[in-house]
């Protein structure tokens, strides 16, 4: 296989477990760089687990997780950004500010400042990116001076300033309410593109999912003991390209994720 064609993602008999609980089991993909990859499932079925996974911030069980051939390293770097639901950001400095301050402690670890030519590189790229997420007249306003849709257009801001090849998205626009949620998904599908992203979204609406992903991943967990609730874990059950759906596997997914809920889903979707 040529390096071209080589998945920038393996996932290889991938099990996570905690103590006497299975949380994830026996999961098996390839990732390309460029797609933009949902995930949706039930509360606890290990999806923020597996998100946490390819940031570095836990490690698997046992099998493999590869980054371009290379196991992902045990903690964060540059290339991969998170967003979180709840908004990570710096109450004391500015929109600004919080938007540099990682790439200065990079480069400047000792000082956690950048001076000369080099501090003013950043701050235009800092203001270009503020420009994209649309904060530019923003940029001297302190956090509580913001939306919560302003917010998080700033962190967004403050992953994408490292340029990261991979930005991973917990939940990211749970707490906006529908209009503003409209346009945070235009924003991202727009960076996504612009900055050429593989990205990984964690989100608890289906339609969400389907929308916004190239393709979408259901985690569920299929095997159940009552006599060990924690020896088996979610498995992703559906992995679909978004545009090459059957008709009636919206509905599908619903039910196994609501299965309490007899009523059917439209293709215009309702929230998990």
């Amino acid at each position: 296989m040529s390096n071209a064609n080589k998945p920038m993602l393996q996932i290889k008999n991938l099990w996570k477990s905690y103590g006497d609980t299975t949380v994830l089991e026996n999961l098996n993909k390839n990732v390309a760089a460029g797609e933009f990859v949902t995930l949706v499932g039930t509360s606890g079925c290990g999806k923020s687990t597996f998100l946490k996974m390819l940031l570095g911030m836990e490690t698997q069980t046992r099998g493999d997780l590869l980054l371009d051939d290379q196991p992902i390293g045990t903690e964060p770097d540059q290339a991969r950004g998170i967003v979180f639901q709840q908004y990570s950001v710096f109450p004391h400095l500015t929109v600004l500010q919080n938007v540099i301050i990682a790439r200065e402690f990079e480069k400047s670890p000792l000082l956690g400042k950048l001076f000369g030519t080099p501090k003013k590189a950043l701050v235009s790229e800092a203001r270009q990116l503020l420009d994209q997420v649309g904060l530019s007249a923003a940029e001297d306003k302190y956090p509580h001076e913001l939306s919560g849709g302003m917010r998080q257009r700033l962190a967004i801001a403050q992953a994408l300033i490292r340029k990261p090849r991979i930005l991973l998205l917990d939940e990211p626009f749970g707490a906006l309410d529908p209009g503003i949620r409209a346009d945070m998904h235009a924003l991202i599908l727009d960076l996504w593109r612009e900055h050429q992203l593989t990205i990984f979204m964690v989100t608890h609406d289906l339609t969400e999912g389907f929308y916004l992903g190239t393709r979408l991943w259901v985690f569920d967990k299929v095997r159940h003991d009552p006599q060990a609730p924690g020896a088996y874990g979610a498995r992703i059950t559906y992995d679909l390209s978004v545009g090459d759906m059957p008709s009636d596997t919206l509905n599908q997914i619903q039910q196994s994720l609501n299965p309490a809920d007899t009523s059917s889903a439209s293709a215009s979707g309702e929230s998990l």
